[in-house]
């Protein structure tokens, strides 16, 4: 009943209308997005067919014997259908594994989809992960605040920090034009305080924003037409996600940050479900920097977690016998 076969260019459109009407994708899944640094990994994913319809997708690169869900992406997995039931989630599943072992990959490595990105409950690969006896390679922290249910802010700091703010009578603005925040703001701050770049060139974000103008914005505060600090959001339909923040060095002295954050969460994406600052790990998941998760609590968020796993592609068969 199930088929497998490998992703190719022809396959575009089918690809993106699947991501657009799945019950757990973004999209960074759409190939736009997936394929922005295509030269970086090598691409290597798959369409999953119910007899002659898509049923499933699985984005992936190869890198040697791993293949990877996705190595270029903040998160991977099946992508699935609304109507998507168990049985058939499980035995399409199965035919993947074998059909990527097949292929000569010792190891399927998801890091899976965090559930405040679902549209609709989808925890059948968690179910897969233990029958398949996955090994939890990491687990990352990501400070979320449910938007709803907020908590309020009790932090003193963050209260006489947006009472600067309005004192200074800083302005925030929503900017088409990465260029100043890239290279006035956010390419010193990392290089100076972390020796790395941004995840994104400024080419990139760019390129991102034209083909997805209503998901990827940018905030700017501006001190007496001086650009002060910056937030570039990542917007699906559930979650605002802070891709990048950064201030100059006046930051602390002006309030700008909690400024713009106050503003971010309390109006302009107030009716989302979830505010997301991100993960505060390093080390492969080992350490959780201190000072920075506190900082995203003191805005009310709380914790969840992300985990990437990898699957012995020769355990298909521990699938076989789970329906009784």
């Amino acid at each position: 009943m199930f088929s497998v076969e490998k992703y190719h260019s022809h396959h575009r459109e089918l690809w993106n209308a699947f991501v657009a009407s799945s019950k757990n994708a973004t999209f960074l899944f759409q190939r736009n997005f997936i394929e922005y640094h295509q030269d970086r990994f090598d691409e290597h994913s798959y369409i999953i067919y119910k007899k002659t319809k898509p049923f499933a997708l699985l984005p992936a690169n190869k890198n040697k014997k791993k293949l990877i869900s996705h190595q270029g992406l903040s998160y991977g997995g099946l992508i699935l259908q609304p109507d998507a039931k168990f049985k058939d989630v499980l035995n399409s599943f199965v035919t993947l594994l074998e059909q990527i072992n097949d292929d000569g990959f010792s190891n399927l490595i998801i890091k899976t989809i965090p559930k405040i990105y679902h549209d609709l409950p989808s925890d059948e690969m968690d179910y897969l992960l233990f029958k398949t006896k996955a090994n939890l390679l990491r687990r990352d922290l990501s400070s979320v605040i449910e938007t709803q249910r907020s908590l309020e802010i009790q932090s003193s700091n963050r209260k006489r920090g947006l009472k600067r703010a309005l004192n200074a009578e800083l302005e925030i603005l929503e900017s088409l034009d990465f260029k100043m925040f890239w290279n006035d703001i956010l390419i010193p701050n990392l290089k100076s305080r972390h020796q790395v770049t941004p995840t994104h060139s400024l080419e990139e974000i760019i390129k991102l924003h034209a083909y997805f103008p209503k998901n990827i914005r940018q905030f700017n505060v501006f001190n007496k037409q001086t650009l002060v600090a910056g937030v570039t959001i990542f917007e699906s339909k559930h979650v605002a996600h802070v891709q990048y923040i950064s201030g100059n060095d006046e930051k602390q002295k002006l309030g700008s940050l909690d400024m713009i954050l106050d503003h971010l969460i309390n109006n302009v994406y107030k009716t989302k479900k979830y505010f997301d600052f991100g993960i505060s790990n390093e080390s492969s998941g080992h350490f959780v920097n201190e000072g920075l998760i506190s900082w995203k609590e003191s805005f009310g968020a709380r914790s969840i977690a992300i985990d990437t796993y990898s699957i012995d592609t020769k355990n298909h068969h521990k699938l076989r016998d789970t329906l009784i």
